[in-house]
């Protein structure tokens, strides 16, 4: 399979040795700096785009894959405001968009049971829930794409919470979520729901110990994508 990597930092540079690991081709690696290369690049020579950009340059990065016809699968964060236009021109040129706020299968599985333990405390009392991330300083967007991902899952199984905001932006509502980043190098990504009250915590957590689970996920994916039509997300690659 030919894979054309649109960004080429660390988790580019990882995505791209595992995938020749597995017997894949780099039909390219793209950065802002080498950008023009895309017009000497045509449909047929890519099977699959990996995109981990900066999300300044995402939705171009998005635009061009679909006109071009060639499946895309995207892990930077920081551009979602624009996921239901993207979606929508994935439709209309009927071509593959798969999107994951991260790609690891753990944190996918503690994905689903942040959303079962809301559900259960839901029905309990005195508790208020909050998120922690913390990060490498590299991390230009805040909160993580992560973070949002698992207040969405309290939000649509908690009624007491609506909405979610930064512990640094003040909120007088009492249905708003609190998310605290932190920037701390090296780490590669940690989250923390906790549920407190005066009496106890109730805290699940997970910790990232290298880019090695995100970046496999990723190559898994667009294996998995290469000949499929359609807007996708992790919970349809891994069948929940």
């Amino acid at each position: 399979m030919n894979i054309l990597l649109l960004g080429y930092g660390k988790m580019g540079q990882l995505i791209g040795e595992i995938a020749e690991s597995r017997g894949h081709q780099i039909a390219g690696k793209i950065t802002i700096d080498n950008r023009d290369e895309l017009d000497l690049l045509s449909s047929d020579q890519v099977d699959v785009a990996i995109e981990f950009s900066q999300p300044e340059a995402a939705v171009e990065n998005f635009e061009w894959c679909l006109e071009k016809g060639i499946p895309v699968v995207s892990g930077t964060t920081g551009w979602l405001s624009e996921k239901p236009r993207i979606e929508q021109l994935t439709r209309e040129k009927n071509g593959s968009f798969f999107y994951a706020s991260n790609f690891s299968i753990g944190v996918n599985v503690f994905f689903k049971v942040n959303q079962f333990l809301a559900k259960l405390m839901n029905e309990t009392s005195g508790y208020q829930a909050t998120i922690e991330e913390i990060h490498h300083t590299a991390k230009k967007d805040a909160p993580s794409g992560t973070a949002i991902t698992l207040a969405e899952g309290i939000i649509q199984n908690h009624q007491a919470y609506e909405k979610w905001h930064l512990t640094e932006e003040s909120s007088e509502n009492e249905q708003s979520l609190a998310i605290t980043s932190k920037r701390i190098d090296p780490a590669p990504g940690t989250h923390i729901i906790r549920y407190h009250s005066e009496i106890d915590d109730i805290e699940i957590t997970h910790t990232a110990h290298s880019r090695q689970g995100f970046a496999l996920g990723a190559v898994l994916v667009a294996e998995w994508l290469k000949d499929r039509k359609g807007v996708y997300s992790m919970d349809d690659f891994l069948s929940f």
